[in-house]
């Protein structure tokens, strides 16, 4: 440990279980004031659990927790601000009708609660010492998910926090918007602050934190400076054996046209315009990555194609295998679409909010799909038990059993059922948008060898995905969209991050391309 800094926290002997599930076993850990700590650790490892108690969410079986040197006991959220400590979540609790000032006081007691402009003040004071840019009277749903992360770091800040804990803070930011928040944390830091980060992007890691520390199982395994250290060792170190970081990237064989998107407009419920004259190929054993800015289109792209989203104009063209026969799309009911083998593969911000049902266990939830095969609710119950079976063995699903209902699982093996699922269900044109939101680095790299099997065995892939790294090594081709236009189509190899990110924020940015 590093006795040149003062331990702000001392985490001893930490445990916590959730039922017959360990998640923390004797953890150790310490945090240092001046330092920023990367916390690393694959799904399941315990991360989030132990910051939780920190922060006051849970409460430890055992263990115990010196803050600045002193024991403390913390109960709840309160006690952990008394103790500045602030913890920023990667679902953010925001009120969308209030601005930025209301958010930042909601909950808080005393005088001076409702003195809007002394409280303007102090954010506009705390947004130029740290180099963030916030407006105090805007509100929160005329704000980017950028913006939105920034009000939930001034709340604590404005509420005296020297500890800071950042749950995958760049889960959902571009390459720019990540460069502003690591700026802000440098500068937090070389304020004396604490700051920890959880996250599964070691590119980052390498990039931010002096610190790293890693659990695996719910234990301690470790923590050395980020300098002395390596993407490798710390892979192998959370997973416990060696794990190549290599994605392949085959050669298409027999590229044929799959799906034809030409002309395609899209508006949203409230009549604002998605997409804007979109057009491009999909071919079989390829993969087409589509790279843009959160909110671009690429979710209306995508469930267009699906149908679940009307078109106002354009058309989409499924070209059937072997016989090249031509369907029009747009109109079509999304089960149709499912049927001809088009499959949808969406990871959203709320995993049980769509796509799965909490209280179903792991082969019910698979069931879903041959509800959608248009088979009998109880004639085929070992399809869907196999199925479960093979994506908790191919993806290491975490979980004491297949009957277990999928709520009680962790956020990242809710995702791999979820993506396993839709995998497996053999399509001819798969459709997968942030396959790896939140996964730890094993399973993302589980994931991207499943994508690319389904590449090999001619299937049109089209990724969506918010690592721009991973975007560039696994597609054969990449389409930006940039404000729901096509902003250029350039070959994957031989792209750059900077190009791509030019392209996310500038139409045209990458013309001449191809």
């Amino acid at each position: 440990m590093d006795s040149g800094k003062i331990a702000a926290v001392q985490m001893r002997d930490i445990t916590k279980s959730f039922g017959s599930v360990l998640a923390n076993d004797r953890v150790w850990l310490d945090i240092y004031k001046g330092e920023i700590l990367a916390l690393l650790g694959e799904n399941g490892s315990g991360k989030t659990t132990l910051m939780n108690m920190l922060s006051g969410i849970y409460y430890p079986d055992a263990g115990q927790i010196f803050v600045d040197g002193r024991e403390v006991v913390i109960r709840s959220p309160k006690d952990a601000f008394d103790l500045g400590i602030g913890m920023i979540h990667q679902h953010f609790k925001l009120v969308d009708v209030l601005t930025a000032a209301e958010n930042i006081i909601l909950g808080l007691s005393g005088r001076g609660r409702l003195d809007m402009k002394a409280v303007a003040a102090k954010v506009r004071e705390i947004s130029e010492r740290y180099g963030f840019d916030v407006d105090p009277n805007q509100k929160i749903y005329d704000m980017s998910v950028s913006q939105k992360q920034t009000v939930e770091i001034v709340k604590v800040l404005y509420r005296g926090a020297d500890i800071l804990i950042l749950d995958e803070p760049t889960a959902v930011l571009t390459p720019q918007e990540t460069d502003k928040l690591f700026a802000v944390l440098r500068n937090m830091r070389d304020d004396g602050k604490a700051v920890v980060i959880i996250t599964h992007k070691l590119n980052e890691v390498e990039e931010l934190s002096d610190r790293v520390a890693i659990l695996r199982h719910g234990a301690f395994v470790g923590d050395m400076p980020t300098k002395a250290t390596n993407a490798g060792e710390m892979t192998n170190m959370m997973v416990g054996r060696p794990v190549s970081l290599n994605i392949n990237r085959p050669e298409p064989v027999n590229p044929e046209p799959r799906l034809e998107v030409s002309h395609l407009t899209v508006h949203d419920a409230e009549g604002v315009k998605k997409l804007d004259d979109v057009s491009f190929t999909a071919y079989a054993g390829e993969i087409l990555g589509i790279a843009g800015i959160s909110g671009s289109g690429q979710k209306e792209l995508l469930e267009a194609i699906a149908g679940l989203h009307r078109a106002e104009g354009g058309s989409i063209t499924y070209i059937e295998p072997g016989t090249g026969a031509r369907e029009e799309l747009v109109g079509k009911d999304p089960r149709d679409i499912s049927d001809m083998g088009v499959a949808l593969s969406f990871v959203p911000e709320d995993r049980l909010g769509m796509g799965l049902v909490g209280d179903m266990d792991l082969s019910e939830n698979m069931m879903l799909r041959s509800f959608r095969r248009g088979k009998g609710v109880f004639t085929d119950r070992k399809a869907p038990h196999k199925l479960a079976e093979r994506v908790v063995e191919e993806l290491e699903v975490n979980t004491p059993s297949i009957e277990t209902p999928v709520r009680r699982l962790s956020g990242g093996n809710v995702q791999k059922v979820l993506v396993g699922r839709e995998i497996s269900s053999a399509p001819t044109v798969l459709l997968t948008a942030y396959a790896v939101r939140g996964l730890d680095i094993n399973s993302s790299y589980t994931i991207y060898d499943l994508i690319n099997k389904q590449k090999e065995r001619g299937v049109a892939v089209v990724y969506v995905g918010e690592d721009l790294d991973v975007l560039l090594e696994l597609s054969d081709r990449i389409l930006v969209l940039c404000g729901g236009r096509v902003s250029g189509l350039i070959p994957g190899r031989g792209a750059t991050k900077r190009r791509v990110g030019l392209m996310m924020t500038k139409l045209g940015g990458g013309e001449g391309d191809e």
